[in-house]
């Protein structure tokens, strides 16, 4: 292969970069699905722990 054929090669802080841009990314996706989740909850309310199985 060229030199050409090989692509973009980051620098060690170029990916540093990416993976903390990563990182918090991934955190405010988990941020996101918590808030979902606690949302629901509340919103059914304390009535769904009393439910006969």
């Amino acid at each position: 292969m060229s030199e050409e054929d090989k692509g973009i090669t980051l620098t060690e802080e170029q990916k540093k970069k990416r993976r903390s841009r990563s990182i918090a990314i991934a955190a405010v996706l988990g941020a996101l699905v918590l808030l979902f989740y606690v949302v629901t909850i509340v919103k059914l309310g304390p009535g769904i722990l009393n439910r006969p199985l």
